[in-house]
Order: structure tokens, then C-alpha cells, then sequence
């Protein structure tokens, strides 16, 4: 079992920079491989970015590439999204998940969810 809590969510202007973090409870964090999701209203939950459990492998959607960084302290059970270049069509509310398989961006393949973090940038 993984207990998932993102934080670091809030208001920013275009073209800002916010870094989220989510904190994994659990002794087996190192084992999972873990993704950020994002679910903007009236919209379908997606796929942003993934990091593989040694943090060797990670896969971004097209949307994000080149401003999204995704990265893990295993020692510390933390995942981290670093965004930069954030646009309007960021805002979203914000998921950390993990999965125990390879990256993958189908979302019914990870077994345990955070609450959400709302990021919302303003034009």
C-alpha cells in the first residue's frame, strides 16, 4: 500500500515556474515507478510525465517536453515535478500516481493516486 500527498500547487502568471512535490509513505517507494497526471475542468485526466523506479528512464508528453522536469529522491520517498514556461493551458489539477510496471501513460494501470494539487496560471 502507497500513500500519495502532491504540494507545491498554486497561482502563477505565464511564462512562471512552480515546482510540485509528492511525498510516498511506505517502504517500497523505490519500487515504483511514478507519474505526474494532470485533470483540467470538463477535461480527461492525462498523462504529463514519467520516471522509472531507478529514475534512469523518463517519458514526457509532447505538451510538456523541454519545460517539464520530472525527478525522484528514492531516499527520501519524493517525487518532483519542476515546471517552467507555464502557459494558461497549464492550469490543472495536478496527480502524483504510481505504478508498479514500466512507464506507461494509461491512467487504470496505476494502482495509487495522491488527492491533486491545483496549479493555475493566469495570461
Amino acid at each position: 500500500q502507497v500513500q500519495l500527498v502532491e504540494s507545491g500547487g498554486g497561482l502563477v502568471q505565464a511564462g512562471g515556474s512552480l515546482r510540485l512535490s509528492c511525498v510516498a509513505s511506505g517502504r517500497t517507494f523505490s519500487s515504483y515507478t511514478m507519474a505526474w497526471f494532470r485533470q483540467a475542468p470538463g477535461k480527461e485526466r492525462e498523462f504529463v510525465v514519467g520516471i522509472s523506479w531507478s529514475g534512469t528512464r523518463i517519458y514526457s508528453a509532447n505538451t510538456v517536453k523541454g519545460r517539464f522536469t520530472i525527478s525522484r529522491d528514492n531516499a527520501m520517498n519524493t517525487v518532483y515535478l519542476q515546471m517552467n514556461s507555464l502557459k494558461p493551458e497549464d492550469t490543472a489539477v495536478y496527480y502524483c500516481a504510481a505504478a508498479r510496471r514500466e512507464i506507461t501513460t494509461v491512467t487504470p494501470e496505476y494502482a495509487y493516486w495522491g488527492q491533486g494539487t491545483q496549479v493555475t496560471v493566469s495570461s
